[in-house]
């Protein structure tokens, strides 16, 4: 593990040990939250994100204003669609877990992965949230626990919490 003050070089990133974990962005308008994307996933050491649909790539304007810097050496890959990237993951040996409120999902403190096992999340678009179809083409839904009326968060800070509890049960 790092010193507490000890910050890598992007180089360092690169060559690090990254935590076995994808985000996988479907049909994301906002620019700023694409980048802050890449900028949590640098705060966890993400093994990548895949910018599917709608969702920019860098280096839009908006991605470089929020990622800090994060998207020259966070890896990421570009894809027409989540089925897309969820084909090439699976390939890959990621499960898939879809990030949604619907009736079949888990909580995310029920989400009980191995250590070591590679996952790839998807986020969804800011309105409609994950697509039915990409939830159902996953391993799994989980759902963050809320307690307040409006019962929904930005989806860059769902990615947040998710890549928290990941890094806690898979490093």
């Amino acid at each position: 593990m790092l010193e507490k003050d000890r910050r890598l070089s992007p180089e360092e990133y690169v060559s690090s040990e990254l935590l076995p974990v994808r985000l996988i962005i479907e049909d994301v308008r906002s620019g700023n939250n694409v980048g802050s994307f890449f900028r949590t996933g640098d705060a966890f050491r993400i093994s990548g994100i895949e910018l599917c649909g709608i969702s920019c790539h860098p280096p839009h304007r908006d991605i470089l204003k929020t990622a800090l810097g994060s998207s020259k050496y966070v890896p990421w890959r570009g894809h027409k669609s989540a089925s897309e990237a969820i084909k090439l993951l699976r390939s890959e040996g990621y499960k898939i877990a879809s990030i949604e409120q619907i009736d079949t999902s888990i909580m995310l403190d029920e989400w009980k992965p191995q250590r070591g096992e590679k996952w790839a999340f998807v986020m969804g678009n800011e309105v409609r949230g994950v697509r039915p179809e990409t939830c159902g083409a996953s391993d799994c839904v989980i759902e963050i626990p809320q307690l307040g009326v409006k019962q929904s968060m930005n989806v860059s800070v769902c990615a947040g919490v998710v890549l928290w509890q990941a890094s806690q049960l898979l490093r």
